[in-house]
């Protein structure tokens, strides 16, 4: 008889099926709970831009207040929900402990992400929404994991690489960006056995979301080229300041997160409130010089720019770029991936000053998949994103060609990737 158990092929197994509705159903959850965040989140900066519209000078005080509100709600124990949340899931991949990963992927921790960051957006946050939407879906995979009775952290490592890229798949509807978002950012690895399991809960996952959203793409389609030939100066071109941009701001995060410069690290630990109502204060400022891009995720700008009807100036990458590193440094719930597009569009938009022959659609989209790899420094996820987000296969070569350069300079001024980084931070908390 035991023979017999265990000669039964894995398609018929108990145990099998039981793996497969638990990975179906959650996919089904993560895309479901990815398209409420989205609307909720696009509700809430909406309600933001209305006051912002109806009376200026509310901002003063609607900013600097949700900022201080945030910082006091997660002092305890929502702390895990604070960042962007793909680090919470890097380190609870890293860290096998069950103690670990209850206190970072709980389903209190999945609601007051989404909560929190909803609130952050109410508040104008130069924020994304992808990040916490990788950190739920990982979260509602590992709970549901569980309830069916799967305990083996190496089995329940698997729910949460399934629940992470179908949060990224769902968030961009982009389900091969989630694939390879799973394999380069959070495992760094892949098993092969597991392969079938990944793509089968994004392909739920983007599923599901197609039914209820459509075949959209994120940005738009781009029908832009870059022929053979002098053109393709552009690509170094942006894969040189796009990456360093985005190296300097990840040693920047980082160093931050690390408790440097040490005021600053001295200011947050006794005073996270002061500080990040301070922070509020800074992003309402860059945007009272700026304009208002500074608020929110940049997604209005950066399609503007994608799809050549600029609505900025050509100091919206560099005042975006702040506006990112204020908002992270508030220590507040929010991700970094829209923002960073807006970023690498902005910086893309003022490169295409230096050469007007090419076709300026062509720089935005090489700045941003440049200046998006010099933060992650995952070129292939940067790369494939870029592409889905834009549909763009015409720009393939270019493309590939540039995330990989901008992933050398990357590096020469920030040798750890940001997420990583701040995962071995949560795992070894930095000294005082």
């Amino acid at each position: 008889m035991a023979l017999m158990r265990d000669s039964t092929h894995p398609l018929l197994s108990g145990e099998g099926w039981r793996r497969r509705l638990a990975l179906w159903g959650g996919a089904v959850a993560v895309a479901l709970v990815a398209i409420v965040f989205a609307k909720a989140s696009d509700a809430a900066f909406a309600l933001f831009q209305r006051c912002a519209a109806l009376a200026p000078w509310s901002v003063w005080l609607l900013t600097p207040g949700v900022f201080g509100l945030l910082a006091w709600a997660t002092h305890g124990v929502l702390r895990p929900t604070r960042g962007s949340g793909i680090p919470q899931v890097i380190a609870a991949l890293d860290t096998p402990d069950e103690e670990f990963r209850q206190r970072n992927l709980s389903l209190r921790v999945s609601a007051g992400k989404l909560l929190l960051t909803t609130l952050s957006l109410l508040g104008g946050a130069s924020v994304g929404r992808e990040g916490p939407t990788v950190h739920v879906g990982a979260s509602l995979m590992y709970v549901i994991g569980r309830r069916f009775g799967f305990n083996d952290p190496r089995e329940l490592g698997h729910f949460l690489l399934a629940g992470g890229a179908a949060g990224i798949a769902a968030a961009f509807n982009t389900p091969l960006a989630g694939v390879v978002f799973a394999i380069e950012e959070l495992s760094g690895r892949f098993e092969h056995r597991f392969s079938g399991t990944l793509l089968t809960a994004v392909i739920v996952g983007g599923v599901v979301s197609l039914g209820l959203l459509g075949n959209y793409t994120y940005f738009g389609k781009v029908p832009a080229g870059l022929p053979l030939g002098q053109a393709w100066l552009a690509i170094p071109l942006c894969a040189v300041v796009g990456g360093l941009a985005g190296g300097i701001f990840s040693r920047m995060v980082l160093a931050t997160a690390a408790g440097k410069p040490r005021w600053l690290g001295q200011l947050r630990q006794r005073h996270p409130v002061m500080l990040a109502v301070l922070c509020g204060l800074a992003l309402v400022g860059l945007a009272s010089l700026f304009g208002a891009g500074a608020f929110g995720t940049g997604y209005e700008q950066a399609r503007g720019l994608v799809q050549g009807h600029p609505g900025v100036g050509h100091e919206f990458g560099v005042m975006k770029l702040f506006a990112n590193l204020v908002s992270y440094v508030a220590g507040i719930p929010g991700g970094l991936f829209s923002p960073a597009l807006a970023v690498g569009a902005g910086i893309g938009h003022n490169l295409a000053a230096l050469m007007p022959g090419v076709d300026p659609r062509t720089f935005v989209l090489l700045g941003m998949c440049a200046y998006l790899t010099g933060v992650t420094q995952a070129p292939l996820t940067s790369a494939v994103i870029s592409l889905e987000l834009t549909d763009s296969g015409d720009l393939l070569l270019p493309i590939l060609a540039t995330v990989l350069f901008a992933r050398a300079m990357s590096g020469l001024v920030c040798r750890v990737p940001i997420y990583r980084g701040l995962a071995d931070l949560l795992v070894k908390p930095a000294a005082p």
